[in-house]
């Protein structure tokens, strides 16, 4: 038996950066308090309208629901979803052929539309280079009333590089603030967990006819889009049900010691109910989710 290993990368940011993701989450219900809003986003990209050739066998006694392996393919969309980390509201989802910089602007554009009182926004999301883009660094600009020369992309000021935009992007006196998170470190990413449920729950079991009813019903569903609430600190004692999965996690030869404070707990609740809702069988060592120390 093997299994993979991923080595970590040499940066020596990784964990104050890990850190100061956690401590936005943890910060998120005051900010929200002071007129301030906390996303988590990312894309899921090459979704595939497949359309199943016959139908699936329901489950009957003594037998799993079986679904048929022949299906007919229709294309693909990308989705680009925002996620408030306070509310667990879906904001202004974004579905398309692509996921360019001018995707991902237009996304932010109509997300911030959505709320013109927000005086400042804050997302959390990596360190793509589609989340570095010279676009999203002239829009983040415009925002924030700066009219210094930017430079010139791959030359000079602050559009020269990746490293110069994002630190220009993750000014917090800036109307959009960006919180990347480190390399091979999308677990921290909270719209990880809701994408993996919307997986689960529609798209490995749907049947699409074409891309536009693979749009549709993505969009269309209460439980996986438009009004899909997860939830919050505020919402029930986390330490309680977290004691429900805490023989499961325990039971795993390694556990990740990075310091996660109970409300990224809360949310991982949700998506915990989601897989062990599952048939058995389901390794929960492949989620990462990290638990608050309990008193």
């Amino acid at each position: 038996m093997i299994r993979y290993w991923l080595t970590p990368p040499d940066d020596p940011e990784r964990e104050e950066t890990i850190k100061s993701v956690c401590r936005l989450y943890e910060q998120a219900p005051s900010l929200a308090e002071q007129g301030e809003r906390t996303l988590s986003t990312d894309e899921l990209t090459g979704v595939q309208a497949l359309e199943r050739k016959h139908p699936g066998l329901p489950l009957v006694a003594g037998k799993v629901e079986r679904r048929e392996f022949e299906n007919i393919r229709h294309g693909t969309r990308t989705f680009i979803v925002s996620r408030d980390v306070v509310t667990g509201e879906i904001v202004a989802p974004f579905c398309g052929p692509t996921r360019t910089e001018a995707d991902f602007l237009a996304h932010l554009q109509e997300v911030l539309k959505t709320d013109l009182k927000t005086i400042r926004w804050h997302v959390v999301c990596d360190c793509l280079n589609t989340h570095q883009s010279e676009s999203l660094v002239r829009w983040g600009a415009s925002l924030s009333g700066i009219e210094e020369d930017l430079g010139v992309k791959g030359e000079s000021g602050i559009l020269a590089s990746m490293v110069s935009r994002a630190a220009f992007l993750s000014d917090p006196i800036h109307k959009v603030v960006f919180h990347y998170t480190p390399k091979h470190s999308s677990w921290l990413n909270q719209i990880e967990i809701w994408l993996s449920i919307l997986v689960c729950k529609l798209l490995k079991r749907g049947s699409f006819a074409s891309v536009e009813d693979l749009q549709v019903k993505v969009l269309a569903d209460h439980s996986t889009m438009t009004t899909g609430r997860w939830p919050s600190l505020s919402n029930g004692p986390i330490k309680e049900r977290l004691e429900r999965f805490r023989p499961h996690w325990n039971s795993r030869d390694k556990t990740p010691t990075i310091p996660v404070r109970p409300y990224v707990g809360s949310f991982a609740v949700a998506y915990l109910d989601c897989l062990l809702t599952q048939p058995r069988g389901v390794r929960l060592a492949h989620h990462t989710f990290i638990f608050p120390k309990t008193s």
